[in-house]
Order: C-alpha cells, then structure tokens, then sequence
C-alpha cells in the first residue's frame, strides 16, 4: 500500500464513523492545546496502543509533529522477542516505523511493577537523548477504573483514590500523557481493527496470579449488578477535583516545610507533627519523588507504616521507596540508598 492509500484510509476510518470521529477530534484538541512538536508513543501490540498509533498517526496528517512509536521487550516471557517483530511488521506495512529496545536485566519478583519501571527507564532514556518532553501512553477508562478498585482494595486514601492523572511529571523536563483516559476500550478496539485488521493479545492480561486481572475479571458481574464503570470513573472524576484541591495546598506546604541540599531532603519535625495522616502521606510521597526523580505514589500501607515508626521514641532509621529516613537534628531527614 502507497504512503498516499494508507494516509487516505487512515483519515477515512475516522471520517465515517461518528463515535471514532468524536475520538479522533476529541485527541486532536487534547494535542493542539499540549503543543508539543515531538512525542514518544509507548507502544504493547494491544488494542489499546494500536488506537493510540493509529490516532498519533492520522494527527500527523493534520499536523506536522513528529512521533516515535517505542516498544520496550521484557525479556519475561520465551516468544516476547518475536511478537515485538510481529507488531513492528504489522506496523511497517502502515509506514510507521516501530522501535524495539529489550529489557537486558533479569525480572524475578515484582513482575508487573518491575516492568513497568523498566519500561519507562527505557522510554525517558529515548527521550533525553532525543531532546523529547512527551511521552504519550494508551490507558483508558477501564484502565483508570481498575487502578481505583485496586487502590481500594490496598486501603488508599483521596489521592490514591483519584487514580491516574492524565498529565503527570517524570521530572522536570520530560510529562507523562495519558489522552484516553476518558475513552472505553470497546472503542479502541475498533478502531484498531479498522486500521490494522488485528490486535495481539498479551497472555499476562488474563494470568489470575495478578491483582488486576482478578479485578478486571470483577466487571461483568459488578456490572450485572448494578455498579456501572461509567458511574465509578465519574466518581474518579470528583475525586480527582478534590485531588487538584489537595495538591494546591500541599505545594504550598511543602515549601514551608522541606529544603533540600547535598542530596537530602529536611523536613521540619516540629510542623511535621501538626500535619494529618492523609497530608503526612502526602509529604512523604512527594518528598521521595523529589529526592528519587520518579512519579508513582508508593501504596499507602507502605506510608502508613513509616509514619508509625516514625512517631515511635525509639525511632532511628527507617527505609522506603529507595530512601532512608532518619532525624537530624530537629528535622525529620532522608537521602538515597546507596545501591
């Protein structure tokens, strides 16, 4: 197929679809209002990703801005290397130019967490050598449904609760877009089958060893039930607004209360002290991510369980999320583990 016939059925699969149309234009203003002139697309094989290739690409009609299209290869399972060919031929005969980089490290525990922090080590690593700010991932409704039953099942408070956000900070040069979160899988499948004939199905989606293939499995009959996903992500949404709230107040608190200098983060004890729970958490989340240059809140059990420690007499050191945390002086101190 020409450059020309592919661009012309690609614009048409939107064109004449009201819903995908909707889609289309809906993700086309999420982009125009970003103004980013290049972006990294993360990219699985799923229907998921594919829908996001295939809207990247029919905006790259409209627009010029340039999309590198990445898939990272775990290395965890026998046949990966081969379905990453697989999704790189199936994209080539679109003319999209598929990157494949392999995971070289050994992943034995914490499948899923480990990887997905392989995968964007790998991803942020392509941007800064590239001099990309963007990174646009697939999640969508269902995706940010599942995350929020999960954080409840773990005990998570408001933040947690308020699940993904759809722009959030890798550090301070490179965001973290997520453009379908309000968009249902049905509709991405759809328009990956229109554009590509095809989707591969990835077999740890439906492994029962992982929490969120148990909660995924929870739709249908909470959904018979009464307890609809469009209901629930609307409560996300409220959540999220709340969230927004949250964060002003704890940007301005946080100023008050931490410095940072010589690779450590200070925290003034005495304030500390004053702070809720959910603040406190909150801090501490924040305080790590700006000590660790990483973006994911750690679960709130794992917080929980530190601030106890650290209210105890006895306290003298403690660790989480990579740092240790200690007092010095009439500050509450952490800095990196060395590895």
């Amino acid at each position: 197929m020409s450059k020309k016939n592919s661009s012309v059925n690609l614009k048409s699969s939107f064109r004449n679809n009201k819903d995908l149309s909707d889609i289309f234009l809906n993700f086309k203003k999420k982009l125009d209002l970003l103004k980013r002139k290049k972006y990294v697309v993360a990219v699985s094989g799923g229907p998921d990703s594919l829908a996001l290739v295939a809207l990247t690409k029919a905006y790259s009609l409209f627009k010029k801005t340039k999309f590198n299209y990445l898939l990272v290869n775990h290395n965890i399972r026998k046949n990966s290397y081969q379905e990453a060919q697989r999704v790189k031929k199936l994209l080539k005969k679109k003319k999209i130019n598929l990157k494949i980089f392999s995971n070289q490290n050994k992943i034995i525990k914490n499948v899923q967490a480990e990887a997905r922090n392989v995968r964007y080590e790998i991803l942020v690593n392509y941007c800064k050598k590239k001099k990309i700010s963007a990174i646009l991932t697939a999640h969508n409704l269902e995706d940010q449904v599942e995350t929020f039953l999960i954080r409840l099942s773990r005990g998570s408070g408001l933040r947690g609760l308020s699940s993904m956000k759809s722009i959030s900070e890798i550090n301070s040069k490179i965001i973290l877009y997520r453009p379908l979160l309000d968009i249902k899988k049905k509709f991405l499948i759809q328009i990956s089958k229109i554009t590509f004939g095809m989707y591969f199905k990835d077999p740890s989606n439906t492994n029962k060893k992982y929490l969120r293939t148990k909660i995924r499995n929870l739709k249908r009959p909470l959904e018979n039930s009464g307890i609809k996903y469009d209901q629930i992500f609307k409560s996300i949404q409220n959540l999220s607004l709340s969230r927004i709230t949250l964060d002003e107040y704890l940007n301005t608190t946080l100023s008050k209360l931490i410095k940072k200098s010589n690779k450590e983060i200070l925290i003034n004890l005495k304030k500390y002290e004053s702070l809720t729970k959910e603040i406190k958490m909150a801090l501490i989340n924040k305080s790590i991510k700006k000590l660790k240059n990483n973006y994911y809140d750690l679960r709130s059990k794992k917080l929980d369980n530190l601030i106890k420690n650290i209210e105890r007499k006895e306290f003298k050191k403690s660790t989480l999320g990579g740092c240790i945390f200690f007092k010095k002086g009439n500050n509450l101190c952490l800095k990196a583990e060395k590895n």
